[in-house]
This record gives C-alpha cells, sequence and structure tokens, in this order.
C-alpha cells in the first residue's frame, strides 16, 4: 500500500492513497464539521459543511468526497470558511422547524450541536417551512418530512446496505422530500423496520415510534401485574445515555433501574436466548440427521424474518421454527411463571426492552404470537427509550447498585448474551449442538470462526466426523449474496454450500440495531462486542444446555426440546408476501 505525506492545518500526516482529506484531517486530530458524512454510507457531499482550502487552488473542495495527494497541503479553518459554513448552516435551518423542545432528538441532534458550536441565535434568512405529514403507518418508525435536512443516510444505507428501496428522494429542487417509493406509506412500502434510516439520521426526520406513555400507564394499573426483559445488547449500549464508555457491562445496574421504575419482576432475555438454543440445536440436529431441509436458517431477528418473507420466500422452508427469545419470554411469563406466582395470565404485562425497532413490529404479527391466548409481549421499548425513562423518573444511574435478576426466568448462561453480536447466536447453537452431536463435553467452546464483523463469515467444522458448513452475515446486502449462493447450487444440482446460516439485519448484529443509542459508528460498535464477549466470559455457566433453570423448565413444565409442547409455545410460522415476492427493488 502507497503511502502519502500531506499536512493539514500545519499538521504533518502520513496516509494511505486514495484517503479523503476529511480522514487525513481525523488522523491528524483536525476535526471537520459535517453533517452528511457517516462511516457506514459512501460519501457524497450533500450538506457542504466539511469544505476545505487546498494550497494552490482557488476552489474550495468537500473534504468527504475530495483524495489527498501527495504533498498537498490544506486548510481546514480560517475565517471565510467558518463564515461560509455558518452560512450554509443557516440556510438549513431556515427550512427546518424550531420546535426542539417536542424532537425526539433533542439534546442528541447533529444539526443542533453544530447551531451550538457555531453560535447561531438569530436567524439570517427567513423561514420557508413546509406542510409536509407525518407518516405514522408502521407500529416501529415514525418519518417527518419536514425535518429531513436531505442528507441521504437514510435512503444510503436502506438501498446500499440493506438493500430494501423502502425510502428514496421524490421530487427535485426545493421540493425535494424523503419518502417511500411510489410516495407509499411506510407500512405499504418494502421497509423491514429494522431502524437503519432512524440509526444513522442525524436529526429527528426518522426516529421510534414511542410507547412509554403505554408503559408509565401499565405500571400505574394496579390491575396489571408488570414484568420487563432485557435483550443482550442493551446492557452494554445503555450507559451511552448516561457518560459511561460503549460496551460497559451493566446488567446489575440495568435489574435495579426497572425495579425502582416499578416492574414486579424483571427477567433477562439471554434466559430466553438459551431457551431458544434448545429449541433451535435440536431442531438443526433432526435436520443435520434427517436431510433437510438445509440449510437451517436462524429466525430471532423480525427484520430479517419480514425480508425473508417478502424478498426470499422461497427460503422458508429452511427458517428455524423457533420464535425468537424476546417472544419466548413473554410465553414463558404468561404460562410457567404465571402458574408459578399463582397470577392470571391476562394479568401478566410483559415489557421487553429491546435494541431494535423491529421487535415493535414482531409482536403484532399473528402468526403463532399468541399462543397463550394473549399477546406473548404487550409493549417493546428501545434502548433509547429506556435511556429516557430512567432521566425522567429521577434515578441516579450512575450510582445504583448492582441487583440479580427474577429467578426462574432471569439466569442465564453465557451462550444466552452472545445473541447481542452478529456471530453469536451460530456459536451459542455449537456449543449445544456439537455436545449433543459428540456426547462429549467441549474443552474450549469458543467458535473463533462465527466471531468477526466481516459482512459474510464461513467456516468448516469436523463434528464427530461429520462436516458442518456454517455461514453468517449481517445487513441484508450481505444475506442476498449468502443466499445466492444456495440458490445457485440448487439451481445446478450441487453440494450445498452451507447446514447453517445466521443472519442479523443490522450491522454488528443487536449491538448495532435500530433502536440503540444515536452516534454508532463501526468502533462504537466493535466496543459493543467486546462487552458482550466479556460478559460470556465472565459467566459460570456458559452453555445453554448446562443452565440450570433452562433445564428446570423442561422438567417441570415444557416437557423435552421440540416437543409437542414445547412447539405450542415457542414456534411459529411463516407465509410469503406476494406483493414483495421476486421483486427487482428499484
Amino acid at each position: 500500500m502507497k503511502m502519502i505525506k500531506l499536512e493539514i492545518s500545519g499538521i504533518g500526516v502520513e496516509v494511505p492513497e486514495g484517503t479523503t482529506i476529511l480522514m487525513a484531517a481525523e488522523e491528524a486530530g483536525v476535526k471537520v464539521p459535517r453533517l452528511c458524512y457517516h462511516d457506514d454510507v459512501t460519501p457524497w457531499g450533500a450538506c457542504g459543511l466539511c469544505i476545505v482550502k487546498i494550497e494552490g487552488s482557488p476552489k474550495m473542495m468537500r473534504a468527504c468526497t475530495t483524495p489527498c495527494t501527495d504533498g498537498m497541503q490544506v486548510i481546514t479553518h480560517d475565517t471565510e470558511l467558518y463564515e461560509v459554513r455558518r452560512t450554509v448552516l443557516q440556510l438549513i435551518l431556515s427550512t427546518h422547524p424550531n420546535d426542539c423542545l417536542r424532537c425526539p432528538r433533542n439534546g442528541c441532534c447533529e444539526l443542533q450541536t453544530l447551531a451550538e458550536e457555531f453560535g447561531i441565535r438569530d436567524f439570517e434568512f427567513d423561514k420557508r417551512l413546509r406542510e409536509l405529514p407525518i407518516d405514522t403507518s408502521t407500529p416501529s418508525l415514525e418519518v417527518n418530512p419536514q425535518k429531513c435536512i436531505q442528507c441521504g443516510r437514510c435512503a444510503q444505507v436502506c438501498q446500499k446496505m440493506q438493500n430494501v428501496w423502502a425510502l428514496e428522494f421524490l421530487d427535485r429542487g426545493d421540493k425535494m422530500r424523503i419518502a417511500p417509493a411510489a410516495d407509499v406509506k411506510l407500512n405499504d412500502s418494502p421497509c423491514i423496520k429494522c431502524g437503519q434510516c432512524s440509526a444513522h439520521c442525524p436529526v429527528g426526520a426518522i426516529y421510534e415510534h414511542s410507547d412509554s406513555k403505554l408503559v408509565y400507564s401499565a405500571l400505574a394499573d394496579e390491575s396489571k401485574y408488570c414484568v420487563v426483559q432485557i435483550a443482550p445488547a442493551v446492557r452494554v449500549a445503555i450507559g451511552e445515555a448516561f457518560g459511561y464508555e460503549s460496551g460497559e457491562i451493566l446488567t446489575g445496574k440495568l435489574y435495579a433501574a426497572l425495579r425502582r421504575l416499578g416492574f414486579k419482576a424483571v427477567f433477562d432475555t439471554n434466559f430466553s436466548a438459551d431457551l431458544t438454543i434448545m429449541e433451535e440445536g435440536t431442531e438443526f440436529i433432526k435436520r443435520m440427521k434427517e436431510g433437510g431441509p438445509l440449510p437451517l436458517i436462524t429466525s430471532c431477528c423480525p427484520a430479517w424474518t419480514d425480508y425473508m418473507e417478502k424478498f426470499a420466500s422461497d427460503f422458508i422452508g429452511n427458517f428455524s421454527t423457533c420464535k425468537s427469545p424476546q417472544q419466548m419470554m413473554g410465553a414463558m411469563a404468561k404460562t410457567y411463571y404465571a402458574e408459578k406466582i399463582k397470577e392470571k395470565p391476562e394479568d401478566i404485562y410483559m415489557v421487553s426492552i429491546m435494541p431494535c425497532t423491529a421487535k415493535k413490529y414482531e409482536i403484532t404479527r399473528t402468526e403463532d404470537m399468541f399462543s397463550t391466548g394473549y399477546k406473548d409481549v404487550d409493549v417493546v421499548l428501545t434502548t433509547r427509550e429506556l435511556g429516557r425513562m430512567i432521566k425522567s423518573a429521577g434515578i441516579d444511574f450512575r450510582n445504583l447498585p448492582d441487583e440479580s435478576a427474577d429467578s426462574i426466568l432471569g439466569t442465564y448462561a453465557g451462550a444466552g448474551t452472545l445473541f447481542g453480536v452478529t456471530g453469536g447466536v451460530m456459536e451459542a447453537a455449537l456449543r449445544t449442538a456439537v455436545t449433543i452431536m459428540t456426547g462429549e463435553k467441549l474443552p474450549r467452546v469458543e467458535f473463533e470462526q462465527a466471531r468477526g464483523l466481516e459482512g459474510i463469515r464461513e467456516a468448516t467444522l469436523d463434528v464427530a466426523g461429520t462436516e458442518v458448513r456454517i455461514a453468517v452475515a449481517h445487513t441484508m446486502s450481505n444475506i442476498d449474496e449468502v443466499l445466492d449462493r444456495v440458490r445457485a447450487a440448487r439451481e445446478q444440482g450441487k453440494e450445498l454450500p452451507y447446514h447453517f446460516i445466521e443472519v442479523m439485519a443490522c450491522p454488528g448484529g443487536c449491538v448495532g440495531g435500530g433502536g440503540q443509542p444515536h452516534g454508532a459508528t463501526a468502533e462504537i460498535r466493535r466496543k459493543r462486542a467486546e462487552g458482550i464477549y466479556r460478559d460470556d466470559e465472565a459467566s459460570v455457566v456458559r452453555c445453554s444446555h448446562e443452565n440450570p433453570e433452562i433445564q428446570r423448565i423442561y422438567k417441570d413444565f415444557l416437557g423435552e426440546p421440540n416437543g409437542e409442547k414445547a412447539h405450542k409455545y415457542l414456534h411459529t410460522h411463516y407465509k410469503a408476501r406476494e406483493q414483495y415476492r421476486f421483486t427487482d427493488k428499484v
């Protein structure tokens, strides 16, 4: 790799050839303002805030799209650049509402932060606001086009990262706006509710549908027995709302905060992740022994489930029939737990804290999500929503003591916490499946082949003389590639490339979920993932089948994995959505 040398505001820096000025500036420790740029998307210079000067050139260049050259001398800050950037901000603000106090991004808005940094206290241009309706058609996301600053991040992640093509720029000039393709409602578009659009939006143009009021109302209702569960990835991200470093494991403080909010029982979705492994691992072994249908594809991610039914319904037979851990927990709370504490199932009110906006959609699915006669889960809050609730309740999160989850649905193995990161479901399943297939205790429980943040990871394992081929993919553009490899093998009558495939819709898996704290980058997702692995390593029990509470629930209530009772409460089914089947997504 050829290296080049240049100066950024007088600071010498050496970078690989092809590096943009913006990246070189970061290497030099110089911050250049930007709004449209994000590490996850291709830079395209939409906002114009990152303009810089280059010695010997009369032009101001956009740092995010201009590559460095050897010997280049760049000026990133001077009076003229400041005034131009300030004018650009004023122009953006002239078409942006002033209702910051009512905006879900108040306090964590990138536009608001820049306006503060540039000392904007009045407006130099007349307001030109358009009356555009807010799209509230989905249970997961809301779109407010009036607040769109046309940075293009949402469209890029929807089209390029997720290959869904639900969002697009419509019209031209000063009438341009972000909306679903064909100008339909979001719920009528190909949207899979993954929330990556909201996670990447720098302002409040796309955000999660908030259900906090429903939770407050339930907590105040004495007739309801309110219980709560927290997903694996929440524990390594919630701290960002309270000044902690990304990846800090705050499970005990989360339990304590939820009790102070008024929940009568605090469960951990890691427990039901262990339950999922018992069901999915057994399902995989059965398919391997009986010859299919293979490959088995994981089903924990509701955005992926939605995607599969719309765009890959030819793989419905390959999908694991297991419900997600969230849904399993809801079913067990309203059956097994209700029996133990002698409460009526209809009085149990299950709240889920999830890193995911698609989980809000999942609880509305009718496919076996009412197996107890009631909704498995009543309401879902994102990590962001919980952070706001804790603050509004006056809870001093940083000084909370560490507490434990409530048994019988709170004890978890290290394998359960792995569900929070890409490759984690695969690794957790292999720990149990390989033990059962070999009949021997694993000398080492880590399966490094499933780990990493590459978009697609493949491996071949020798399990007691049986070859097991696996694939792990995160973000939907990558899973399309994996599925196409399977389709090609089928069409050509060749041996299938994989026996087991894990899919997560979001970058990095749930640690990068659409409901996690804003501002996530590849580095932040890496730190969150490291926290997940530390939580696994610190666990006394690290395999799902060794969790004593899992053993107990099968003995006392479920019977055997994949048995009749387990299928009634823990499994589901899928159906093709013909209106999206085999579309070109353009």
